[in-house]
């Protein structure tokens, strides 16, 4: 078997061992596995927020209504994420109880800033914790406060602000089309066409509305699930 130094030094087997030129390993093994998952996007409109998830249903048998790619954190925050997603049930957990105790102590809903935050100390905590692994899940959590919010987060505990952002197998490519075709200040419906049509490019054959999932937040602070014929009205011909 041909092993590189770094397997043979055994720095891929310990979570708080750095690498000779500085690399945690595992977290990076954490970014390739998210890297592998299906693409999702985020995409800031004028007057909010818009969520794009690709389910990759892989098995004719499964019920497509029975995959969940975005998630409710709260009335104004939504989440979606590429990688492994029972790593981001459990930190879409923690952000739900996040927000539903700040809106009991403090009498107002959580800012989008603060619930990313939190998530992201946790997944930082776990790149140096022994006996344990990072997680291997890239989210983009998409809210309103004070004006539209979508933040990338990264299983390094990293997160950074965005007008547009894919993460998943796709995102390279997907990042490139937004970077060429963004425009601040979008109307919702050109978000949604946009996002489709990025799905719809880089899926190609395979692309089909039984694995995509749309949803929003707006002004209103209330989040949106689009339907299945709601989702195909915004497809371009």
């Amino acid at each position: 078997m041909d092993l590189n130094d770094h397997q043979m030094m055994g720095y891929d087997r310990a979570i708080t061992l750095f690498s000779p030129d500085g690399r945690l390993l595992q977290v990076e093994y954490a970014k390739k596995t998210v890297m592998q998952g299906s693409t999702a996007l985020g995409i800031v409109y004028k007057d909010g927020v818009a969520l794009l998830a690709d389910k990759r249903i892989m098995n004719e048998l499964i019920i497509p209504e029975s995959v969940e790619k975005i998630f409710v954190v709260a009335d104004h925050i939504l989440a979606t994420g590429s990688g492994i997603i029972s790593d981001a049930r459990v930190l879409i957990s923690r952000a739900q109880v996040f927000a539903q105790q700040h809106q009991l102590y403090y009498g107002n809903p959580a800012d989008v800033s603060l619930v990313v935050r939190d998530l992201c100390d946790l997944m930082q905590y776990y790149t140096q914790s022994g006996a344990a692994r990072p997680f291997g899940v890239s989210l983009l959590v998409a809210g309103y406060d004070f004006g539209p919010q979508l933040f990338e987060t990264d299983p390094t505990g990293i997160y950074f602000k965005y007008y547009a952002k894919a993460v998943g197998e796709f995102s390279e490519e997907a990042d490139k089309m937004l970077q060429k075709e963004y425009k601040e200040g979008m109307s919702f419906e050109q978000a949604v066409s946009l996002g489709l049509s990025i799905l719809q490019r880089l899926l190609k054959d395979k692309f089909n509305l039984t694995r995509i999932d749309v949803g929003f937040v707006d002004k209103t602070k209330k989040y949106t699930l689009l339907t299945k014929e709601q989702i195909k009205s915004y497809i371009k011909k």
